[in-house]
This record gives C-alpha cells, sequence and structure tokens, in this order.
C-alpha cells in the first residue's frame, strides 16, 4: 500500500537548486582538475629530465607521461579529502533537494554539467607548470 506521500507527484528543482546543484559539483572538481594536470605536468617533465635522458626516452613516447600521470593520480587520492573539505570551508553546502528531486535528470545533468566544466576549468589553471619548463627542454634538446 502507497502512503499518501508517495503518491503526490514532486516538483521538479527550481533553476536556482539546480545552480546550487552545479557549484557544488563544479567547484571540488575545479581543484581536482587543477591538481591534477600540475602534478602530471611537474612529474612527468621531472621525469623526462631525469629518467627519460638516461633511458633516451621522450614524454610522448609514453613511460614520462604514464609516470606523471602514475604520480598525478595517487597525489589525487591523497589530496581528494582535502579539496574537499576546502569547499566545504568555503560555504559550500549540500543542495535541499528530496531523494526524488536530486534523482531526477534535471539534477543528474546539472551535476555531470557541473563536474565536466569544473574539471575543465580546474584542468586549464593546473596547466600553468608549462610557463616555467620552457627553457629545461630547449636546454635539453641543445644537449642531443
Amino acid at each position: 500500500i502507497l502512503t499518501s506521500l508517495e503518491k503526490l507527484e514532486v516538483a521538479p528543482p527550481s533553476p536556482g537548486q539546480l545552480r546550487h546543484v552545479f557549484f557544488h559539483n563544479a567547484l571540488p572538481f575545479v581543484g581536482f582538475g587543477f591538481l591534477d594536470n600540475a602534478i602530471m605536468i611537474a612529474a612527468g617533465t621531472q621525469i623526462e629530465l631525469s629518467i627519460g635522458v638516461v633511458l633516451g626516452i621522450s614524454t610522448m613516447a609514453g613511460n614520462s607521461a604514464a609516470l606523471g600521470n602514475l604520480v598525478s593520480d595517487l597525489a589525487g587520492l591523497g589530496l581528494a579529502g582535502y579539496v574537499e573539505a576546502l569547499a566545504s570551508r568555503l560555504g559550500l553546502s549540500i543542495p535541499d533537494l528530496t531523494p526524488k528531486q536530486a534523482d531526477m535528470w534535471q539534477t543528474r545533468l546539472s551535476a555531470h554539467l557541473g563536474k565536466a566544466i569544473g574539471v575543465t576549468i580546474g584542468c586549464i589553471l593546473g596547466m600553468f607548470p608549462l610557463l616555467f619548463f620552457g627553457d629545461e627542454e630547449e636546454k635539453l634538446e641543445e644537449k642531443n
């Protein structure tokens, strides 16, 4: 037997609630994308300039990029909790939705878009180490 509450239609989330869902999901992913890309670029470059030189491999040969990605992923596992804690310290509260509203397609779409756009922005911002590694790569090419 369905209770009277289960029979009632639930209104879809308001545009304000969907924006809240979007930002609630985007902000931590900006941090994740930033850390992931910055660490991967820095680690991959350092691996290329040390192990890569000894073994004669380039970043695109795979090993340096793959090892940089490994370092970045391991750091991401360790830093994920800190990124989420920082997001909550910034006042990122959980959106006030009913369980049915949280499961609606509009809410899931808003959450996925927030994650995708957040990680994209974070990865772009996380490319800043490239500003510092141009000279080292030129020196490496001059040696060869």
